[in-house]
């Protein structure tokens, strides 16, 4: 079977600002395009036999500075969660809502209001990459590489799936903006290749508050809905 190389997209002005931006029209913000053109240095090296895309516009803009010359197909199975209620709000003011512990803990019961099922999005999106696997594997073998650009939570579910774990441990992983997480399916098994490689370190540093003082190491323990800044530009 052929290997994806899953790509989220660069950080938006929702990103920046600690938003939720959900299915919102947001765009990279001058971090987030520098960002992807830096990828897109990295992968214009590689054969990409198909370049696959989810709707919403910063994918898209990702795709368009960092493979200029590729035809990206759209598929509405790679489009960010639906958050419903929950879209354009500070992730500051949803970590005080009675759900944010359920999406932290127990994601795969969480329905949000006037929202998607969070199990539903990690249904579409497995599918949707499994479907275009077999579909390049079919049209050029099985050594093919494909590219998907998505969004954080997205990209975490698919890799949960690949790496058998329950959709309720998937806040364990982490997806950054311009981020590349790589999965090669087989027949008995995914491998999973590349996790959240940017090939930067400076996301390692703890991140402080304005005051200089580190953050909490209580509020460090949530994951970022939606998938978060990343460490570093």
């Amino acid at each position: 079977m052929a290997t994806v190389l899953l790509l989220r997209h660069g950080r938006t002005t929702a990103n920046a600002a600690g938003g939720l931006a959900g299915r919102l029209p947001v765009e990279l913000d001058d971090a987030g395009r520098e960002q992807a053109v830096r990828v897109g240095e990295r992968l214009r090296k590689l054969p990409l036999a198909a370049v696959v895309t989810s709707p919403l516009i910063r994918c898209r803009q990702t795709l368009e500075l960092a493979l200029p010359d590729a035809v990206a197909e759209v598929d509405d199975g790679f489009i960010e969660c639906g958050y419903g209620d929950w879209e354009g709000r500070p992730l500051t003011e949803l970590a005080k809502e009675p759900l944010w512990p359920v999406v932290q803990q127990h994601p795969s019961a969480v329905v949000f209001p006037r929202g998607e099922a969070m199990a539903a999005m990690s249904a579409r999106a497995v599918a949707a990459v499994r479907r275009w696997d077999a579909r390049v594997t079919a049209e050029h073998g099985p050594d093919a590489l494909w590219l998907a650009c998505s969004h954080g939570d997205v990209i975490k579910a698919i890799v949960a799936d690949a790496m058998g774990l329950h959709l309720d441990e998937f806040q364990r992983i982490v997806a950054d903006p311009a981020s590349l997480s790589v999965i090669r399916y087989t027949a008995t098994r995914p491998f999973l290749v590349r996790l959240n490689d940017t090939a930067d370190l400076a996301g390692l540093v703890p991140p402080q508050r304005a005051d200089g003082q580190p953050v909490d190491p209580a509020a460090q323990s949530d994951a970022a809905v939606g998938g978060g800044a990343g460490g570093g530009v």
